[in-house]
């Protein structure tokens, strides 16, 4: 039975649906608990992606600059 199914069958009760026949306190933090780690499922490969990038366009700036230094320190003949 769904959640809109068993409001509508309790009479529309939100209270006592909300109430989870007295096991509220456990069935909504392990919502929540389920919201948050689906959250940062999501949230911690964009944030690092974007932090792998940022290495890599220092490491590519920091090697272009030691190329330009030994190109333009060796004599040309």
């Amino acid at each position: 039975m769904s959640a809109a199914q068993h409001l509508l069958a309790m009479g529309g009760d939100a209270v006592a649906f909300l109430g989870m026949g007295g096991y509220a306190a456990y069935v909504w933090p392990a919502y929540a608990v389920f919201f948050v780690v689906l959250i940062a499922d999501s949230v911690a490969p964009r944030l690092r992606r974007r932090r792998i990038l940022r290495e890599l366009r220092g490491r590519l700036a920091r090697q272009a600059a030691r190329e330009r230094r030994t190109t333009s320190a060796t004599p040309s003949p």
